[in-house]
């Protein structure tokens, strides 16, 4: 059933319109003889076509499609405006404001039955037109979550794989990325910041998979030389993942490369300084050594979480951003809790 609402404030053609109306078939008519509440009806309802008289009192029909089309939802609508007069400046006012067809008076039947008609069956083709487009569009966001879900899983089996050579093995990644996004968020990062960060964070130490097994699961202090080679990893992990159209793997090269620059310059492997680094590599080194500090190691005991916060709050503007240390001790209560959740020995296999 298709709704007309008819705005005028003459009985009269009220009631010739409503008669036009129902010889239609399978429309209802919605008179309004007060152009105000028409307008107030037409906003809060959705009619399938408006007619309006041009001339009424206090709300003209000029006026009433202008307000009408500031409501959020009726830029389409289809409106049909009568009017006597025939003067072509009000016409191309009116449809410049918004009016989509014309009929003068008087109403001739024949006329009016077939302007609506095809009003309504265009208006009614635009909604199956919209409706198609939001189901294409909720179909390309399904497909698009597939493929970012699997974007996702292959991340995290990659992180593993580095980590699965590593001593730092276990709930390490799971740790450090969520206080990577503990710090952004602090930081007042956007949201999509913030889950960036937490995906490409566990790709920081991708490249330790080219560092022979004898230098990085050494459990003693690391020569000069061998410490040269380990120091390789960062460009390693960024040559891996760069050239990606993956925003992600993106954020990730850029995390490897950055996340061991210290805020002084005396870091690797390009001796950045300050903002010069990344600010999400300044954001995971505070994170990473954070985890590594209040882990147990081959070669340390784990720290007491209150003697790593005084660790990185005596390495801030040395070795690191001492924003990104305020923010992270600002969160220091959630930090903890992440760390109780994700303990070395059972996590769950997802970031």
């Amino acid at each position: 059933m298709n709704r007309i609402a008819i705005v005028d404030d003459s009985d009269i053609n009220l009631v010739l319109l409503k008669a036009l109306v129902a010889k239609l078939g399978d429309c209802e008519a919605l008179l309004f003889q007060e152009s105000a509440k028409g307008l107030q009806w037409c906003s809060d309802n959705l009619p399938d076509l408006i007619i309006v008289d041009y001339m009424m009192p206090d709300l003209d029909g000029l006026e009433f499609i202008a307000r009408l089309r500031k409501v959020p939802g009726r830029g389409e609508l289809p409106v049909l405006m009568i009017t006597a007069n025939d003067d072509k400046d009000v016409r191309y006012k009116a449809l410049g404001i918004g009016a989509t067809d014309f009929l003068t008076k008087p109403v001739d039947r024949m006329e009016f039955s077939a302007r609506v008609r095809n009003m309504l069956a265009l208006n009614t083709s635009r909604r199956h037109l919209a409706d198609r487009a939001s189901w294409l569009a909720e179909e390309v966001a399904k497909a698009t979550a597939a493929v970012y879900a699997r974007e996702q899983e292959l991340l995290f089996r990659m992180s593993r794989a580095a980590e699965c050579r590593d001593p730092e093995t276990g709930a390490h990644i799971q740790r450090m990325a969520r206080f990577s996004r503990l710090i952004a968020d602090e930081l007042a990062l956007s949201a999509a910041d913030q889950e960036l960060i937490l995906q490409a964070a566990p790709m920081h130490d991708i490249g330790k998979i080219g560092i022979p097994d004898a230098i990085l699961l050494k459990p003693g202090k690391l020569t000069p030389e061998e410490f040269a080679i380990m120091k390789g990893h960062a460009r390693l992990g960024f040559e891996l993942l760069d050239g990606s159209e993956s925003t992600v793997l993106q954020a990730a090269a850029s995390i490897a490369l950055a996340h061991h620059e210290k805020f002084d310059g005396s870091g690797y492997p390009n001796g950045l300084a300050g903002v010069a680094i990344p600010l999400f590599g300044r954001i995971v080194a505070v994170a990473d050594v954070f985890d590594a500090l209040v882990s147990d190691r081959p070669y340390k005991r784990q720290w007491q979480p209150e003697q790593a916060f005084s660790f990185l709050q005596q390495g801030a503007n040395v070795h690191f951003d001492p924003d990104c240390v305020a923010a992270f001790i600002a969160r220091q209560v959630e930090a903890l809790e992440i760390r109780a959740r994700f303990q070395d020995e059972e996590f769950p296999d997802e970031i």
